[in-house]
């Protein structure tokens, strides 16, 4: 069976067929992606910024530049000129993922001291489970991917059992 055009009855030649566009390809502008919008903040004036406006774009085009975006300014001014978002990121861990000494103390007083009161019990709970995630994330337990450390992970359970507990009204 034809395809026909019902004004003149006659067959078509071809049917034309809609291209895919893949949205997730890199070069896929959005809707919200505007020549008119500026991706720097630094303006190419002439040779006397081009090496600043050109590492700036340059970082603008990759991952460097969600990086740059989400720190604060005294910070950026050391990520201008860097090579690669790993290298920043390798930086920034450097410099920031250090044991704090006055956070774990902070956070083990916390604990320590945690009532339900007039809270929820879920809410309570909540706030226990942050504060353990946090100090977690800060000391994290010593060997428990391995076999042996079992016990150890079951005690420490269980002490956090008792400190929610204690807290219950």
């Amino acid at each position: 069976m034809a395809i026909t055009d019902e004004d003149n009855g006659s067959t078509p030649e071809a049917v034309a067929v809609a291209p895919v566009i893949d949205q997730h390809h890199p070069l896929f502008l959005q809707p919200s992606d505007t020549p008119g919008c500026s991706l720097i903040s630094v303006k190419l004036t002439g040779p006397e910024n081009y090496t600043l406006w050109n590492s700036t774009m340059r970082v603008t085009l990759l991952v460097l530049s969600w990086i740059m975006n989400s720190v604060s300014a005294e910070l950026l001014s050391g990520m201008v000129y860097a090579s690669s978002a790993h290298k920043v990121g390798m930086d920034l861990k450097e410099t920031f993922d250090k044991v704090n000494g006055s956070r774990v103390l902070y956070l083990h007083k916390q604990i320590a001291t945690l009532a339900q009161g007039l809270s929820y019990v879920s809410a309570y709970f909540s706030k226990l489970k942050e504060l353990w995630a946090e100090f977690d994330a800060l000391m994290p337990c010593p060997g428990c991917g391995y076999e042996e450390s079992k016990k150890y992970v079951e005690h420490f359970e269980y002490q956090r059992l008792l400190q929610f507990i204690i807290g219950l009204n």
